[in-house]
């Protein structure tokens, strides 16, 4: 909900749903998520959208994951035994708790800034002193430099943002 209502002051007509025939027919996709890697994808699986969402990333539909989002377009992550959706080539990682600072506090939870790495659409103008809100335990680790957009800190760096073609987390 909150996702729609920032959609709409935004001056866009967002749909929440996961029927896969409205999902499958989108100009562009945002795929949310909120809790653990295998709930997300049985979910996905449950509704029939994990093929669908394959489908519309092979279409050039964009398709951008936020959140646990991000997280299900790799390949698997060590939170689970599921494996995700295969857009992006790479794992998710748990954080780790120790740092060359010392011990940090898992999960993530507050503001951090994101040092970008390439030049992208989706972040190309974003002000250096600009923070997102994180609440993680784990991050992605592309298998290719390349689809690294975006670097955080939290004790140690970490991939915060991503892209391959149309799809972006």
């Amino acid at each position: 909900g909150s996702v729609v209502n920032m959609g709409r002051r935004l001056g866009g007509e967002p749909v929440a749903s996961n029927d896969p025939e409205i999902v499958g027919n989108a100009d562009r996709l945002l795929l949310p998520g909120v809790g653990a890697f295998d709930a997300g994808m049985t979910s996905l699986h449950d509704f029939g959208l994990a093929e669908v969402l394959r489908h519309c990333a092979s279409s050039g539909v964009q398709i951008l994951g936020i959140c646990v989002g991000m997280q299900l377009l790799f390949d698997s992550s060590e939170e689970g035994v599921e494996l995700g959706l295969g857009l992006i080539p790479g794992v998710v990682r748990r954080l780790p708790a120790h740092s060359p600072l010392g011990p940090v506090t898992i999960p993530h939870m507050g503001w951090s800034r994101i040092e970008q790495q390439r030049s992208h659409r989706i972040i190309d103008g974003l002000a250096e002193n600009s923070r997102f809100y994180f609440s993680h335990s784990y991050a992605a680790v592309p298998d290719e430099e390349q689809d690294v957009l975006g670097i955080s800190t939290h004790g140690s760096r970490f991939v915060s943002a991503v892209a391959r073609e149309n799809v972006l987390g």
